[in-house]
């Protein structure tokens, strides 16, 4: 684990996409849904990384089903969403993805992101994830994570 802090004021805007070697895991209800060391980061200002896996280390044939929810984001197109469902525990809309993401973010088409407060639990090269707040932010906080962070429900963060 790094002792260096990042700060997501030090982040970019528009968002970074930076390729990483972090192993990351999403469980819910006690299975792992998706395994990697290869996912990709985005770094935005004021908010924590989101992960984004590869389709190809993420259960989605076993344990996804895409949904009719679509969000856009000013940077990288439409999204679309999955629902999670392992045994008798369903979580709404708590994936998402790309499908045609716009030029800069081609990287990402397809990569599945998670919600940490929708899972059970996501990890970081072993360390277990704190979700961003709000309903909306995906972010991954971990101890080399420093904020404030847009979405804290402490504060009026809707300006940043």
């Amino acid at each position: 684990m790094s002792t260096v802090k990042e700060s997501v004021w030090d982040y970019p805007r528009p968002p970074r996409l930076e390729v990483t070697n972090r192993h990351v895991e999403v469980i819910f209800n006690g299975v792992t849904i998706a395994e990697s060391q290869h996912p990709i980061r985005i770094l935005e200002t004021s908010h924590p990384p989101v992960y984004y896996i590869p389709p190809a280390d993420v259960k989605i044939a076993d344990y996804l089903r895409l949904v009719a929810r679509h969000t856009f984001c000013e940077f990288k197109g439409t999204a679309s969403y999955y629902t999670i469902q392992v045994g008798d525990q369903i979580a709404e809309a708590a994936a998402w993805f790309y499908p045609n993401p716009v030029a800069a973010y081609a990287g990402l088409k397809d990569y599945v992101a998670f919600y940490p407060s929708r899972v059970e639990a996501c990890f970081v090269d072993g360390e277990r994830v704190a979700a961003q707040g709000g309903d909306f932010y995906g972010g991954w906080i971990t101890s080399e994570i420093v904020g404030p962070f847009k979405g804290d429900p402490s504060r009026d963060t809707r300006g940043w």
